[in-house]
């Protein structure tokens, strides 16, 4: 039996605008946070200095490949590959590597405020959900 890719819905088109305009925001905010300025940095209240300053690189290199993979993910999907799962996955490890740190090792954890638990566990929802609808994708033969 030959395979053949099957038309998408147009919920595919704007989840898979979504994920790119998302994981483009976290580009912008990942470009940001890497070339603040100490200038820039004097200029923010106490509280957030302290999220900003001592980052371990290993962290600013897990969210370099959190966005970065997950930007190539969400163009992968709008082209239909079904390469684009491995890119959410590998999003995915960098999400979960960068959250460890943000949740359970950096210090300054208490400046994220009441709310500074939602965040962090919509980042990591929205990762999984995408490896998840990826495959969905390709199960429905949108993606080849």
């Amino acid at each position: 039996m030959v395979s053949y890719l099957r038309k998408p819905s147009n919920l595919f088109w704007i989840i898979s605008s979504m994920a790119l305009f998302w994981n483009l925001m976290g580009v912008f905010n990942y470009l940001t946070q890497a070339f603040m300025t100490d200038e820039i940095l004097a200029t923010l209240p106490k509280e957030q200095q302290a999220i900003y300053q001592d980052v371990p690189a290993w962290v600013t290199a897990a969210f370099a490949i959190a966005v970065f993979s997950g930007s190539s993910g969400a163009f992968l999907l709008l082209f239909r590959k079904k390469i684009a799962s491995t890119f959410f996955i590998l999003s995915f490890l960098g999400i979960v590597t960068q959250m460890t740190y943000g949740l359970l090792l950096d210090e300054n954890t208490d400046n994220y405020g009441p709310l500074g638990l939602l965040m962090p566990l919509m980042i990591i929802a929205i990762g999984g959900y995408l490896i998840w609808y990826s495959k969905k994708a390709t199960e429905h033969r949108w993606l080849s």
